[in-house]
């Protein structure tokens, strides 16, 4: 190939290169471009629109009316009768109709709640409120972190379709080069068939970095209470360099995962059991019903032989109603509180050794991410860029072939590639850290 010539093509490979490393790649003409979404902004949405972080919510709502109604002494009843007929055993037999004004029957009847009851469910009505509010919290750790592992998804997505396109336009211009030549006779057709051959490679990048964009932005979307289908007006803006240290030991974080939001609401579950069960106990104090029943109705008191005579008779009476017969009921309502408590007490328990076995192998994950991180941060990435260069001036002196400086080239882009993995893989440990631990910070915002 005549020097000329390789002059040019090593040119179209430097031009391919340069937008590849700094311009934004072409994107298709779409919707008018949305309102750039930082992480710090994304999760202040959550916090407003998260459709998971509002059930909860509505969770305490329910236990706050709960506790309303188990403040609350059993309501009074107050009945009213009357008779509809009244029969004479005389003879010969009469039957009377009645009505409310003939007859009128009323009773109110109370019931004495004994053993501390009331105040029991009170107690109970308040542990519930308790776990309600750190499920609230505990929905919030786990949507915060999917909504990062989204947002780095889809900043990770982006740095490989910029790659990927830029990849396909330094194609572009290097089979247009290579036609050319080939045309004019200055190279065999040859290597331009091998060229092209490379082609679906090319556009395969492009397509999955696309889809793998959008299925981030999509659940991104979700995550926000936005209509993915319905194209949310919002575009995600940061970067993965920015790889910020911890600052935290594993023996800090571990300690840490004690006040996670599930391990507190396991524990606040367990207070709860304990205090259904003084609550079940409290029924071996039988409760008292009193009533009061006034009447006031028509008697007949005729004689007999005797002309007829009916009075209006007025009575008033009182009553003391125990149940009986519960001793069963109550031991087996006891024994059922009892397991439960033993079972919430074990699932604390459990709740908390998962938070540190959590803890324990988000450190492994941020370990090995800082140790690959390291190695691009060491000048992997500037070895391959120098790598490509001189492969590139090689060619350009004549001592290298077309293909062996595509090939530095791809080589180049899947070190860059790679590059941008590590950094996502490390800010992605930090936010598993965080979400392991329960501590707030550990994350860093691209």
């Amino acid at each position: 190939m005549p020097r000329l010539a390789r002059a040019a093509a090593g040119l179209v490979l430097l031009l391919g290169l340069a937008g590849q490393a700094g311009a934004q790649p072409p994107r298709a003409a779409e919707a008018p471009a949305a309102a750039p979404l930082s992480m710090a902004a994304a999760e202040r949405l959550l916090v407003e629109r998260n459709l998971a972080l509002l059930a909860a919510r509505r969770g305490v709502d329910a236990a706050r009316a709960q506790r309303l109604v188990a403040s609350s002494p059993p309501p009074p009843e107050v009945s009213l009768g009357t008779n509809l007929v009244q029969g004479y055993e005389r003879r010969p037999a009469e039957v009377r109709m009645l009505t409310p004004a003939d007859n009128l029957t009323l009773g109110l009847s109370v019931v004495v709640e004994r053993g501390g009851k009331r105040m029991l469910r009170t107690r109970l009505a308040e542990e519930q409120i308790g776990v309600a509010e750190a499920l609230v919290l505990d929905t919030l750790r786990q949507q915060v972190f999917a909504l990062r592992r989204a947002f780095l998804g889809a900043l990770l997505a982006r740095a490989k379709l910029e790659v990927a396109l830029a990849n396909r336009a330094s194609l572009d211009r290097t089979e247009a080069l290579l036609r050319r030549q080939a045309r004019e006779g200055q190279i065999p057709e040859g290597d331009l068939i091998r060229l092209q051959a490379s082609r679906p490679v090319f556009e395969a990048a492009v397509a999955s970095a696309r889809q793998a964009e959008a299925g981030a932005l999509a659940e991104l979307a979700a995550l926000l209470g936005a209509d993915a289908a319905a194209r949310p007006g919002f575009d995600i803006s940061g970067r993965l360099d920015r790889t910020p240290g911890l600052g935290l030991s594993r023996e800090q974080l571990a300690e840490a995962a004690a006040q996670r939001a599930d391990v507190v609401a396991a524990a606040r579950q367990a207070a709860a059991a304990a205090a259904n069960r003084a609550l079940a106990e409290a029924a071996r104090s039988r409760d008292v019903t009193l009533g009061l029943n006034l009447g006031r109705g028509e008697v007949d008191r005729t004689l007999p032989g005797g002309a007829g005579q009916r009075v209006v008779q007025s009575q008033a009476g009182v009553s003391v109603s125990v149940p009986i017969f519960t001793s069963r009921i109550v031991e087996g309502n006891v024994g059922l509180a009892t397991a439960q408590q033993g079972q919430a007490e074990a699932q604390a328990r459990a709740a908390l050794l998962q938070a540190r076995a959590d803890v324990a192998a988000a450190w492994a994950a941020y370990e090995q991410a800082r140790a690959l991180l390291s190695v691009f941060d060491g000048g992997a990435l500037r070895r391959a860029e120098e790598a490509y260069a001189i492969a590139e001036r090689a060619y350009l002196a004549g001592g290298r072939s077309l293909v062996e400086v595509l090939d530095a080239l791809r080589t180049l882009n899947e070190t860059r590639i790679a590059a941008s993995e590590a950094r996502h893989a490390y800010l992605l440990a930090l936010a598993e850290l965080e979400r392991a631990s329960g501590v707030s910070g550990v994350a860093a915002r691209p």
